[in-house]
């Protein structure tokens, strides 16, 4: 009996084991293919003319090497691009957010003919590509006269219409389903109308939602290239500055032909662009590290229900 006990509790600590190594395994193998571009990409921003040349560099830099992050500056108008970007993003996030907030609450506690209808053409327009129906909003915006100004990214964001609100919009409406219908009966009782209930008891209720939802449109509108591209004519932000960071390296080499700074150019030309996509990544990867913990709990609070 005791040699039975024993085997079988030797192998589910070989079970356990085993499961504990085979899960050890997969998300070393994960997180390899999730952080490989980035270290690389860390690590080439680094590199100079000798480490480009010495093929024994693989990895670590002989040093820190600043001059690829100076190019990469000065390539982007780095300060203007990032005012740009701010300039038009925040407005955009905030616009956005209050929007989706609003939308979601009328669909997810208000009984209307048609409702369900509308609800469905919602979820259809999150699996259609914004490449779809870019060109109609170039139409629309330049009939309007808001071509090439920040309205109309600000115009889009207040109606619910701005980059991926459908999503954001089903997002928090699962989670005010998961809200008891009891508070908003409590509040009509102590005199509240719709819309007190609404801003004094649903919205300060859902701030995990709006936190997730904040960060998710935040990243969305910085990541934003073929919207933006195609509105703006000038004054562009980081995610379109960062595309023509390489043509404007070309231009620059070819200029300077003979001289000893473009033939160092030549050979810095990954580093020049790692540097860029670096600076570029930073500022959003700084905001995401600030808000990590509350957008994870977010994200584990807004469940999805019927």
């Amino acid at each position: 009996m005791d040699w039975s006990r024993r085997s079988l509790l030797y192998k589910r600590r070989l079970l356990g084991f085993g499961g504990g190594l085979l899960r050890t395994i997969f998300l070393l193998g994960v997180g390899y293919v999730t952080l490989y571009p980035l270290l690389l990409m860390i690590s080439t921003s680094f590199m100079s003319v000798s480490d480009t040349l010495d093929a024994t560099v693989v990895w670590l830099p002989s040093g820190l090497n600043w001059f690829n992050f100076q190019k990469a500056f000065e390539l982007m108008r780095y300060g203007e691009a990032l005012k740009n970007t701010v300039k038009l993003v925040i407005p955009c996030v905030l616009l956005q957010v209050c929007s989706c907030v609003f939308i979601a609450y009328g669909f997810a506690r208000f009984k209307l003919p048609g409702l369900s209808v509308l609800f469905g053409l919602l979820l259809f327009n999150i699996i259609v590509p914004s490449n779809c129906y870019i060109t109609p909003v170039y139409v629309l915006m330049t009939e309007l006269k808001l071509i090439n100004t920040p309205w109309q990214f600000y115009l889009q964001a207040l109606l619910g219409v701005g980059v991926r609100s459908a999503l954001y919009i089903f997002i928090i409406r699962q989670f005010y389903r998961t809200m008891p219908k009891e508070l908003e009966e409590a509040a009509c009782i102590d005199g509240c109308n719709p819309i007190q209930t609404f801003l004094r008891i649903m919205v300060p209720n859902i701030r995990p939602a709006i936190l997730t939802v904040s960060v998710l449109s935040l990243v969305w509108y910085y990541n934003d290239f073929s919207m933006m591209g195609m509105l703006l004519n000038g004054n562009y932000p980081l995610s379109v500055v960062i595309t023509s960071v390489g043509s404007t390296l070309d231009s620059n080499m070819q200029y300077l032909t003979g001289q000893a700074i473009s033939a160092d150019l030549k050979i810095l030309r990954a580093s020049i662009l790692a540097a860029a996509c670096l600076i570029v990544v930073l500022p959003i990867t700084a905001v995401y590290a600030l808000v990590q913990r509350h957008f994870t709990e977010g994200i584990e609070r807004t469940g999805i229900v019927g």
